[in-house]
C-alpha cells in the first residue's frame, strides 16, 4: 500500500537510479511552448511550415533582436554577429542585396468581432490595459529590380551567396 493505492512499480531510489514504469515513470523534456500569437501579416499566413511550425518564440527572439538592434554601437557588425547575409540568393535563386533593417512600433488600440455569417464586424475601442503595443521588424533587399522586405523567419530561409 502506497498514499492509498495499491500495485507494484519501482520508486526513486536516490542512488541515481532512474525510476520504472508506472507514475514515477521518468519525463522526457517537453518542447518550448509559446501561447502567444504572434502578429503576422497577412500574407505571411500562406507560406506555410515555416511560419506555424517554424523555431520556437519566433517572435520573441525578434523583439530581442530589435532592442538589441537599436543601441548597438556598431550596427553593421551586430549583424555579422547575428548571422544576417548582406548578400544572399531567394529559394528562387535570385541574387539579394541588404540596403537597410528597418524596425517601427505598432499600437493595437481597437479590435473586430466578426458578426454570424461573416459579412459584418463589429468595432471596439480596446481599454488601456488591453491596447497591445509591439515592434515590427524586416530586412530590406534589393533584387535587381525592385525591394523585398524580409521577415526574420523568411531571412533565416536564405541561401548564403558564398555557399551557392
Amino acid at each position: 500500500m502506497h498514499r492509498g493505492h495499491d500495485h507494484d512499480h519501482e520508486h526513486w531510489d536516490g542512488g541515481g537510479q532512474r525510476p520504472g514504469l508506472g507514475h514515477n515513470h521518468a519525463h522526457h523534456p517537453k518542447e518550448a511552448a509559446q501561447w502567444q500569437t504572434p502578429h503576422l501579416a497577412k500574407e505571411r499566413h500562406t507560406h506555410g511550415d515555416a511560419e506555424t511550425h517554424g523555431e520556437p518564440d519566433l517572435d520573441l527572439v525578434e523583439a530581442a533582436f530589435v532592442e538589441a538592434f537599436t543601441t548597438a554601437s556598431d550596427p553593421t557588425s551586430f549583424l555579422r554577429l547575428a548571422h544576417v547575409p548582406f548578400e544572399a540568393h531567394s529559394a528562387e535563386g535570385v541574387k539579394l542585396t541588404l540596403l537597410r533593417v528597418e524596425t517601427d512600433v505598432v499600437t493595437d488600440v481597437g479590435a473586430l468581432t466578426p458578426h454570424l455569417g461573416g459579412q459584418s464586424f463589429r468595432y471596439d475601442p480596446l481599454p488601456a490595459g488591453m491596447v497591445g503595443r509591439r515592434r515590427r521588424l524586416r530586412f530590406v533587399y534589393f533584387d535587381g529590380h525592385g525591394l523585398r522586405q524580409l521577415s526574420l523567419a523568411e531571412l533565416r530561409e536564405l541561401g548564403d551567396v558564398q555557399s551557392r
